[in-house]
């Protein structure tokens, strides 16, 4: 059962994602998670003011069936496969505590980050709102969202998602290097 509490190795989630880019592709279908926030709209009627809705949202449900797996995967994985926090390494608890994060290998996720009295607060809602615009203004420039670049781009081999991905992982070590201190 000790398989069931610890991540999937690489033999085995690497096929699995590979497996399923191969069908998608044969499916004449790209994945990717960002895209279904513009199927949602179009699905509410957004299509009636704004043209970029307008669309066939019927060809696209099939990926909003990913997103309703993620959801309960991610239930599934943290009711009944998760008894317990992740560890993380020591060296990374102390560089959070010296941040003021000391909610680490206690939660999946720190408290005095996402807690409800942390969103509550002006901070954390300006927080919130800036990287929600953000995110969601990076997407739509980049033309898709980490997950549809990194695995469904690269796997088909396209340089502008080449480009996409490292622009991510150069943000990312941005944000936590030079940016995350700052702000926290």
């Amino acid at each position: 059962m000790e398989f069931l509490y610890s991540s999937w190795p690489w033999y085995v989630a690497g096929p699995l994602i590979a497996g399923t880019m191969l069908l998608l592709v044969f499916m004449g279908k790209s994945f990717g998670m960002s895209s279904n926030l513009r199927t949602l709209c179009s699905v509410g009627g957004a299509g009636r003011f704004v043209d970029f809705f307008r669309f066939d949202w019927k060809s696209q449900q099939w990926n909003l069936w990913i997103v309703v797996g993620v959801i309960a995967g991610g239930f599934v994985a943290l009711q009944f496969l998760s008894p317990t926090a992740p560890q993380i390494n020591e060296e990374a608890v102390v560089q959070l505590q010296a941040l003021g994060i000391n909610s680490t290998n206690t939660s999946f996720v720190p408290t005095e980050l996402f807690s409800l009295d942390a969103l509550l607060s002006v901070k954390g809602f300006s927080i919130l709102l800036i990287a929600g615009f953000l995110v969601g203004f990076g997407s739509r420039y980049a033309g898709g969202c980490t997950s549809g670049h990194a695995i469904s781009g690269l796997s088909n081999l396209q340089i502008p998602s080449l480009i996409a991905v490292v622009g991510f992982f150069i943000g990312g070590l941005v944000m936590i290097h030079l940016l995350f201190p700052l702000i926290f």
